[in-house]
């Protein structure tokens, strides 16, 4: 018998990256009968960068999948979500977030650790025995055939032999994805003049007035600052995007920040401001890249291979929806594949057709919110106008929070 159907199982599932998106698509699907088995080509598990917000589209998922203890052991509730002139520090506009958020929602809004939500999230997989895990492994697409798909690659599982078949194969592996190119036509991420320059507080470094435990957005001409407590208050996540040139190397994405390079792009910024990023000791800085909006189903799914988060969608920061999608994308894989009335195929097409739109909906107004963010001249004063004179309902995003 040939050794690959010999390796195949019914309902089986490779899923390829380890990160928040990979880790959340094993644990939603396992729940769903799937039997997933995740490669991770790192030689250990571990999620690059700092904070993430999630609103309660986000937190009511992950609290359906019983994470709620673990999570709000970790996580901030910040009160409200507030933005300031850059220059002047004058406050432009705030949207309560708090009970405001449960009462519209039905879920928080909360800020965490990247790596500690990555971190609940392995937990119960491993717990729950969701997913055999393989870490430093790397595939290549063998064989697709009307029952199920075959790759081969270095690090595989000992006994498995050179290849490993499955019925199904999710490509969650972010930005720079090797399996994308098993849906769509090859081509590298765009670069979008944007710079982001990240870095973690202690807040006990800071003076009491600024030690915040709400999210602030400093906003300006061509730059902007985001700020958000993390790890129960005791950090504080701050993020610097300025526009700029960025390293040749693209995929090698975290690089040692020049802090002259950061003060000049700023210029004059007011001066709690200044404060907060004098008390910085060290820099990290990302070029931010990104694809257009996603066009349709098709890029999203084809045949038996179907990709998820990043690796579909990738989107700029500005609406804080990254994670979130890449979660969202793991429920409705996971309702999908539970329609074993459907063939694997039939399946991804319909998590596909479930999906893209509103990635695309995400992803457009993300690029429209950094926009909008970096306004110069006339443009500038009329979003502080609006902002002022509209105040929450400007902010809120109903369409968003409330879910797909």
């Amino acid at each position: 018998m040939d050794r690959c159907k010999m390796n195949a199982v019914k309902n089986s599932m490779l899923i390829v990256g380890g990160g928040i998106g990979g880790l959340a698509a094993a644990l939603a699907c396992a729940a769903k009968g799937a039997q997933p088995h995740l490669i991770e080509r790192a030689p250990f598990f571990s999620e690059v960068g700092a904070g993430i917000q999630m609103g309660p589209n986000v937190t009511g998922t992950l609290f359906g999948w019983g994470l709620e203890k673990d999570l709000q052991a970790l996580v901030c509730h910040p009160q409200k979500l507030q933005a300031r002139d850059i220059h002047s520090g004058q406050f432009l506009g705030k949207l309560r977030l708090g009970q405001r958020s449960l009462d519209h929602y039905g879920a928080p809004y909360v800020t965490v650790h990247r790596a500690d939500l990555h971190r609940v999230l392995l937990k119960k997989v491993v717990s729950s025995g969701a997913a055999e895990l393989t870490l430093n492994c790397e595939i290549d697409l063998k064989r697709e055939d009307d029952q199920s798909i075959t790759v081969s690659g270095r690090g595989l599982p000992q006994g498995s032999g050179e290849t490993l078949t499955s019925e199904s194969l999710v490509g969650a592996d972010g930005l720079w994805s090797a399996t994308r190119q098993y849906v769509v036509p090859k081509m590298p991420p765009r670069v979008s003049g944007l710079l982001a320059y990240r870095a973690l507080l202690d807040v006990q470094t800071l003076p009491e007035k600024l030690r915040t435990q709400d999210v602030t957005v400093w906003v300006g001409p061509r730059v902007h600052v985001v700020l958000y407590p993390v790890r129960q208050g005791d950090f504080l996540n701050l993020v610097v995007i300025v526009q700029g040139s960025p390293p040749q190397e693209l995929e090698d994405w975290d690089h040692a920040a020049n802090k002259r390079d950061l003060e000049v792009a700023l210029g004059h910024i007011h001066a709690d401001l200044k404060d907060v990023l004098a008390a910085v000791k060290a820099w990290r800085m990302w070029p931010l890249c990104d694809r257009p909006p996603v066009s349709g189903p098709e890029e999203m799914a084809k045949g038996r291979i179907a990709l998820l988060g990043d690796a579909a969608h990738p989107m700029r920061p500005f609406l804080a929806q990254g994670a979130g999608m890449a979660i969202e994308d793991a429920a409705e894989l996971a309702a999908c594949w539970a329609r074993f009335d459907l063939s694997v195929p039939l399946r991804w097409q319909l998590y596909a057709k479930a999906r893209w739109a509103r990635n695309a909906r995400v992803q457009q107004r993300s690029i429209r919110n950094g926009q909008i963010f970096h306004l110069q001249g006339p443009l500038r004063w009329g979003r502080d106008w609006a902002m002022r004179t509209m105040g929450e309902s400007l902010m809120d995003v109903p369409w968003l929070y409330q879910g797909p």
